[in-house]
């Protein structure tokens, strides 16, 4: 698995940018640990909350971030890719739903 996260000195953030596990090693909690990890270093680091954004369908996605303590913040329906157009065809068939989560680790 990998995970890559990236500090915010604007708004004193760290952003969860990718969170991968290899299908194969999927549900023995690599993820969950990989996400632990990213959260000890924003602890450890005097960051006030963790932040991500992400356009994963599956459930499975979502129910990880909500169990390390996440709240769903904001939900788009009208996100766009980078390099995509708008046109109507492209609206038709990609339907990306995108959804930001934060975990508040200290009040400013």
């Amino acid at each position: 698995g990998i995970v890559a996260a990236q500090g915010h000195e604007d708004d004193n953030t760290v952003e969860l940018r990718r969170m991968s596990v290899d299908s194969r090693y999927r549900g023995k909690g690599i993820a969950k640990a990989l996400g632990r990890r990213v959260l000890e270093y924003a602890v450890r680091n005097n960051y006030a909350a963790v932040v991500l954004g992400t356009t994963a369908v599956k459930l499975a996605a979502h129910k990880l971030y909500e169990s390390l303590g996440f709240c769903r913040t904001s939900q788009s329906e009208d996100y766009r890719l980078p390099g995509m157009s708008r046109s109507p065809l492209e609206r038709f068939f990609f339907q990306i739903r995108h959804s930001r989560y934060r975990l508040q680790l200290r009040e400013e």
